[in-house]
Parts: structure tokens; C-alpha cells; sequence
């Protein structure tokens, strides 16, 4: 029988191998162990983070914004319950394809959802609003394709609701998502894709205040991200509200007063500012701005050639006409150009040169004084004393008292007009100023232009003794949170440099013009009324009477009044575009809205504040 056995060398090769094994095997387990520390202690948190990602999404919550009153806390702005859709693009394997069942869903443009889905800061996991304000049935319908929807989310938002639809749209504004412009400057730099701002009015201007800050929450989510619960939730804060000064009744009157013609009626309280009505015609709905429109809805807006996205009140510029008057009486007065009593011949036209400028009246008035030539709006009065004066002692008063600036109310884009000089002129045209504009100027016309607002605030200045009070749209800010409620004091503008001896004569003959003058259409049975008319030329050659020149031709109607006479407080400027006469077309609009006004606060008939909130001795400079 054959025996086996090892040899020597053949043991030790043996030993030799099982050593190269047993440092094999405890390498291959040092590089576990070390793999191990590097994805369990190492890399932990940053695998952690990306399994929680799996399984949680981020989900911004929307703010309300701040509510928005009128000065008796009429609610103008709130918001109600939206749906609003959302897209996260991790969850999303086929984008092609979630755009093009979107699209057809929505009934909305592919090029408008991918361009959504492409915006915005955060990467894929940052959920991107493709649509709010759905309908109930667009909400439904999307549930229902729920699981061909991976990444679609639909969540409950509050959207901005104006109840009274276009009342006050030009104060109010509109709301809109912000745009990536606006994302790229520092005011909307904690905001994100989807946020909602304010755009136009008082909506855009206190923004900031009314906006809120956005919440957040973490919600656990299926293979499709959709949402199985909440994990954590950082609550939104409602943004502050709003107390403007308008009255939302006499706002109605004053829109409904203009009915379907354009031009606008500003109404303020001439004892501390507060603008008790500014209408503009024609107008928009809000609440259909406040959505999303197309490029071919929006071009069909701006595009429109009434304008209705302007406000008149603070964005058109007329010529004031024979308001521009009541400036013209106080600074021939202040200047010593004439006196009180200084008579002036008017036969119906005013020679300067080669040109003869005519009076409105054929056969002139007469010899006049200041006190009639206010009383009558004699042109050829003021031809004379504004060739006296000079053009840069009109334009020195005129800028007293506030023209040719903004008033600072607070709305966005307010235009300035023209107050014209020899400096303006040079600047502007590179021309010298030549004597015969003077004239036209006189009676507010060549390069003279104003804003409603403007003349509102000249009104108001007249009749608050020369004291000119700043315009305001806002009473005060409420902070939601607290309660706490930030009042604005209304603003000293200045005190024009106006003897009180010229503004009583001033105001004196401005209420005869409504007793015995050209405004006799505004005298009123339950008020004191003072007011000039002004009729604005817009084109320089018509021929024929009124009838039969084409509307946009016609004449501007203009009236600013004041009331009662004895103490006033209200002081109100219209402009009626196209519609001839001041004192047949724009006067009756204002004595109605005064009346309204004294209807609704009769104690303003004895000299109270209406509703007794606003003493005007408070804002008068300490002398």
C-alpha cells in the first residue's frame, strides 16, 4: 500500500499561502470597514439629506395679502380661496411629455408652461407654479389624471379679490405674479418664482407692507411626488392692511358721474389732504388684470386707444385752460402788475403783432376789473396782465403753488406737466421764449399743462387760505400681527406767498362766478359753492360750430370748486375730454359731487370735519 505524505518545501509553500489568504481576507475587511466609515459617519448627513429628498418635498405657502379699506372701513380688497398647480421637476422623468398633457388640460400654450417650468431660483426640487386660479373643474380635472401627472401638485392659495370689481381700479391697482426682471432687483429679493406683488396703484406702491412673508412646509411624498402628508410647516404672515382716505360711496358717484366719456374728478379735503375721490374714465376690472393674461390679451389693452390702463388724475396732462386763472389773479396781485381796481378795456380781441387774440366772448366785456374778469373769465384781462408780468413771474407762482412738480401722492408714475419759463424753454426746445407765447400762456394754453390732481391741490390751496396740504391716498397701516394701527399725519407742502387780502378777494370772486358768472350750473340750494371753469383748447384750427367739429377735437371741459365758501371742505377739480364748455359740462359733475359729499357728512355745513376724525388746526405750521 502506497503512502502520501508532504515534504518539507511543499509544507512551508503551504504555510506561505495561507498567510498571503489570511492578509487577503483582512485587507478586503479593512476596506469594508473603512468604505463603511466613509458612508455611514463621513457621508451620513449628506445621504441622509438626499433620502430625505426622495421622500420630502419643500412647498412654499403663499401669504394674503394685507386687506385694503376706504376711510368708514368698506372693505375694497380682500382675498378669497384659489387652486394653484405646481410642478416639481425632480419627480419629473418626461417633461415633453407632462407640458403637452398640461397643455391640453389647461388648455393653455406649451411655450407658456415650458417657459414656467424653466424660471425661477432653486434647483429641481423647488416646486415652479405653472397656473393659479384654476377653476374648481380645471382642480378636478387634474386630480383626476392625478397618477399620469408625476410631479404635479395642486395647492390651496388665497388670490386678491376686489368686491367692487372696477371701483377705484386706477387707486387700487391690479396684483400679477413677479416677473424675472423684478426677482433680479433688490426689493423682491426674498421672493421666488410664483410670488405674487402689486403692479399697479396702491398695490404696487405699499407693496412691501402689504404683501406678507411666505411659510413653508415639508410634505412626504410617493414614487410620484405626490403629496402623502405634512412633515413640518413654517406658517405664512399675512401682510399688513390698508386705511386709504377715499369714501367708496363718493368714489361710485364720481365714477358713475363720468360715465362712459374719458376724464377724470378728484375730490381731497383741502384742511389735511385726504383725497375723498379720484375717479378716471375709462376704467378696467382688477380682478381680470390680476390673472394671467395672454400676450394677445394684454397687447389688446395697452394697444386700446382710450387708454384705460392711464390714470387721468395723475397721468393725463391738459391744459387747465381759464382755471389757470385763478394762479394768474394771485400772481398779478402779489407782483403789483395790477391792483384790485386796475380796469381793463375788452373789446373781443387782444392785437399783439400781426395776431389778434380773441376773447371767448364776441364783443368783448367791456372795462373789467380783476373781480369781474374772474367772475366772467374775461381773456383779454389776462392777455393784458400776463404780458405785463412776464412769463417767469407766471412760472415763479404757478410752481407756488405746485405746479409744474409732483404732489407726492402715493401712486406710481405721477406726472409733473409743464409749467413753461425762458429757462424751460431754452432746455427743452434750445429756443429763446418769445413774447407772444406769453399771451396763450396767460390763459392756460400753449405749453401749459397740469393734472387733474394738480388743480385739485391749486383749488385746495386757494381755499385753505394759501396753506397747501400735501394729497394723500393712505390714512394709516395695520399691522396684523398686533393690531397696532400706524397713522399718517397729513404733510405741510408750504404756504404760498399770497397776502391774505388777495386770497379773500380770490375766493370771493370765485364764488360769484357759480352765483352770477360762468359757473352758474354749479350753484347749489344745499351748499356754498366757489369755483372757475376753463375750457381747453386741443386743436388749434377749427372752424364751425361745436356740433359739427369731430369729437376728439372738441374742447376739454374743465371746473375746480370749493365748498361751503364760509369754511371749505372739499375741494374738487374735473376734466371732461372732448366735452366743450366747462361751465355746461364739468360744473354740474362737481356740484354733484359735493352735494353727495355735504349729504353724507352734514356737519361739514358748520365747519366740523366729516366724521369728526381729522382736526385741520393740527396741521398747520406754528407761527
Amino acid at each position: 500500500m502506497a503512502s502520501i505524505g508532504f515534504n518539507d518545501s511543499d509544507l512551508l509553500d503551504l504555510q506561505r499561502r495561507l498567510v498571503i489568504l489570511r492578509v487577503g481576507l483582512l485587507l478586503v475587511v479593512a476596506l469594508l470597514a473603512l468604505r463603511l466609515w466613509h458612508l455611514q459617519i463621513r457621508e451620513g448627513p449628506y445621504y441622509r439629506d438626499l433620502s430625505e429628498n426622495n421622500r420630502t418635498r419643500s412647498v412654499v405657502l403663499e401669504p394674503a395679502r394685507g386687506l385694503i379699506f376706504d376711510r368708514n372701513g368698506v372693505l375694497l380688497a380682500n382675498n378669497v380661496p384659489s387652486f394653484a398647480l405646481y410642478v416639481t421637476l425632480e419627480d419629473v422623468k418626461d417633461r415633453p411629455a407632462l407640458v403637452a398633457q398640461l397643455a391640453s388640460l389647461l388648455n393653455l400654450e406649451p411655450e407658456v408652461i415650458q417657459k414656467k417650468l424653466s424660471t425661477g431660483k432653486g434647483g429641481k426640487l423647488q416646486p415652479r407654479k405653472v397656473k393659479d386660479r384654476l377653476t374648481l373643474r380645471e382642480a378636478t380635472l387634474i386630480e383626476s389624471h392625478r397618477l399620469d401627472l408625476p410631479g404635479v401638485m395642486i395647492q390651496v392659495e388665497s388670490q386678491r379679490n376686489y368686491p367692487g370689481g372696477p371701483v377705484a381700479a386706477h387707486l387700487l391697482g391690479y396684483v400679477g405674479e413677479v416677473s424675472a426682471d423684478q426677482l433680479e432687483k433688490a426689493d423682491f429679493a426674498d421672493l421666488h418664482q410664483g410670488s405674487v406683488v402689486g403692479q399697479y396703484g396702491v398695490e404696487k406702491w405699499f407693496d412691501r407692507q402689504v404683501r406678507g412673508r411666505a411659510g413653508q412646509k415639508s410634505v412626504e411624498v410617493d414614487a410620484l411626488g405626490h403629496e402623502k402628508r405634512a412633515v413640518v410647516s413654517d406658517k405664512p404672515v399675512a401682510g399688513d392692511d390698508l386705511y386709504l382716505t377715499i369714501d367708496a360711496r363718493l368714489q361710485k358717484t364720481a365714477e358713475d358721474l363720468l360715465g362712459e366719456e374719458s376724464g377724470a374728478i378728484v375730490a381731497l379735503d383741502p384742511t389735511n389732504g385726504d383725497i375723498l375721490a379720484m375717479a378716471s374714465r375709462p376704467g378696467f376690472d382688477p380682478n381680470m388684470l390680476s390673472k394671467e393674461l395672454t400676450n394677445k390679451q394684454w397687447v389688446e389693452i395697452v394697444q386700446n386707444e382710450r387708454r384705460p390702463l392711464n390714470n387721468r388724475a395723475t397721468q393725463g396732462q391738459y391744459p387747465p385752460g381759464s382755471t389757470f386763472k385763478v394762479v394768474m389773479a394771485a400772481a398779478a396781485l402779489e407782483s403789483n402788475t395790477v391792483t384790485p381796481s386796475t380796469m381793463v378795456r375788452c373789446n373781443g380781441g387782444y392785437q399783439f403783432g400781426n395776431r389778434l387774440f380773441h376773447d371767448w366772448k364776441q364783443g368783448g366785456h367791456g372795462s373789467v376789473d380783476m373781480n369781474e374778469a374772474l367772475i366772467h373769465s374775461c381773456d383779454v384781462y389776462f392777455y393784458t396782465v400776463g404780458q405785463r408780468m412776464g412769463i417767469d413771474t407766471i412760472a415763479e407762482y404757478a410752481k407756488q403753488f405746485g405746479l409744474g412738480q409732483e404732489t407726492g401722492v402715493e401712486l406710481p408714475s405721477e406726472r409733473v406737466g409743464i409749467v413753461p419759463s425762458t429757462a424751460w424753454k431754452q432746455k427743452a426746445r434750445n429756443q429763446p421764449w418769445y413774447p407772444g407765447e406769453t399771451i396763450s400762456a396767460a390763459i392756460g394754453q400753449g405749453y401749459v399743462t397740469v393734472t387733474p390732481l394738480q388743480m385739485a391741490s391749486v383749488i385746495g390751496t386757494v381755499a385753505n387760505d394759501g396753506l397747501s396740504i400735501k394729497p394723500r391716498l393712505v390714512q394709516a397701516v395695520m399691522n396684523r400681527a398686533t393690531g397696532e394701527r400706524a397713522e399718517f399725519p397729513p404733510t405741510v407742502r408750504g404756504k404760498v406767498a399770497v397776502k391774505p387780502a388777495t386770497i379773500a378777494l380770490i375766493k370771493e370772486a370765485l364764488a360769484d362766478v357759480v352765483t352770477k358768472g360762468t359757473a352758474t350750473r354749479a350753484k347749489s340750494s344745499l351748499v356754498t359753492i366757489g369755483g372757475k371753469t376753463g375750457t381747453a383748447q386741443t386743436a388749434a384750427l377749427r372752424t364751425g360750430p361745436e356740433k359739427d367739429i369731430p369729437k376728439k377735437l372738441r374742447d376739454h371741459a374743465w371746473f375746480v370748486a370749493f365748498a361751503p365758501v364760509e369754511a371749505p371742505r372739499i375741494a374738487v377739480a374735473v376734466l371732461a375730454e372732448h366735452m366743450g364748455h366747462g361751465g355746461s359740462a364739468a360744473a354740474p359733475l362737481a356740484k354733484d359731487v359735493i352735494e353727495a359729499y355735504v349729504k353724507a357728512y352734514p356737519e361739514v355745513l358748520n365747519g366740523v370735519p366729516a366724521g369728526g376724525r381729522t382736526k385741520s388746526a393740527d396741521v398747520r405750521p406754528k407761527t
